[in-house]
């Protein structure tokens, strides 16, 4: 079994896409481990998001997942990164496969529901930054 971690995003949040989007995951096989609610502070988001600080983007990235709640979720299951990086979909939801989370309710390119850890190490290093 492997640890991994996702994040519903803001607009997903307000939305009421949470119960859904965790129903899709646990159907896919994944076992949620801990869930959290919260608003992110701008220290935390600039720590999460770390990796991109050099990158045009990275203030824009940091308003926005610090504009509303978010829920962060420690996921397990065999495989489970690249399970979910599958289940989410392609960045952009118009590219997304029909069926995946953010195909069905990411509106941009941006707000595309949910973030995924794209490797194991930093499935270990954000869910240390979320759960302590």
């Amino acid at each position: 079994m492997q640890d991994t971690y996702s994040m519903i995003k803001p607009e997903a949040v307000t939305a009421g896409k949470v119960g859904a989007i965790l129903g899709q995951m646990e159907t896919n096989g994944f076992r949620i481990e801990k869930v959290r609610s919260l608003t992110m502070d701008r220290k935390t988001a600039e720590k999460f998001y770390d990796v991109h600080k050099e990158r045009p983007f990275f203030g824009e990235l940091v308003e926005y997942m610090t504009s509303g709640p978010v829920v962060g979720i420690h996921l397990r299951r065999d495989e489970a990164v690249s399970r979910m990086r599958e289940l989410v979909g392609a960045t952009n939801p118009a590219e997304a496969t029909c069926g995946t989370i953010r195909f069905l309710h990411g509106t941009s390119l941006q707000e595309n529901a949910v973030h995924a850890s794209d490797s194991e190490a930093n499935a270990q290093r954000e869910l240390s930054i979320i759960f302590g």
